[in-house]
């Protein structure tokens, strides 16, 4: 194994470790000495690849952010309506929150917690800009309700989050995400 390779494998290793660590224990209770073992590395490894816990909890919460956005844009098409560019991208975000499960509930963390600084959380926010530029386009044509970018996230986008945390509740079919995409769809339309 090459050199770029084993560097990769072991920052890889250190991510999971960290996601895996918070969803389960909080930021607080995950120190550096746990993310380390649990990433089979030693402790002083971690300081290779982040500058402290600030820089490697920053850092995966844009790598996740990154690829979450990735998958919730993936063949969204600009030039579609409001309403098909919105189902697409919703029902992309439905299928990535329940089944890249780990993942999602470590942004559930990210969102809910003052550890990710104001800096991470822009850049995290800049990889949502096509859904922004949809809703503002749809507010200029009168489809979109004029309110605030978070309350449209608020009651549209995050209600997702809540039926990822009730699965083991409620059995998600594609019936019940087409009903939820429609509740989600009402929220925000005029």
């Amino acid at each position: 194994m090459n050199g770029s390779i084993k560097i990769r494998n072991k920052r890889e290793a250190l991510v999971k470790a960290t996601i895996q660590l918070v969803n389960n224990n909080g930021f607080h209770a995950t120190p550096m000495s746990k993310i380390a073992k649990m990433a089979g590395v030693s402790p002083g490894t971690i300081y290779l690849y982040f500058e402290n816990k600030q820089d490697l909890v920053n850092q995966v919460y844009i790598e996740v952010k990154a690829s979450f956005t990735q998958f919730a844009f993936k063949d969204y098409k600009e030039d579609a309506s409001i309403a098909i560019g919105f189902e697409k991208i919703w029902k992309n975000i439905a299928k990535f929150k329940l089944n890249e499960i780990e993942e999602s509930l470590f942004l559930s963390q990210c969102d809910n917690t003052p550890m990710i600084d104001e800096p991470s959380r822009k850049e995290g926010l800049k990889h949502l800009s096509p859904l922004l530029k949809l809703w503002g386009r749809g507010q200029a044509e009168g489809v979109i309700k004029q309110v605030s970018p978070y309350l449209l996230y608020a009651f549209s986008i995050y209600p997702i989050s809540f039926l990822l945390q009730q699965r083991d509740r409620l059995e998600i079919k594609p019936k019940n995400i087409n009903e939820a995409y429609e509740m989600a769809w009402n929220s925000i339309k005029i």
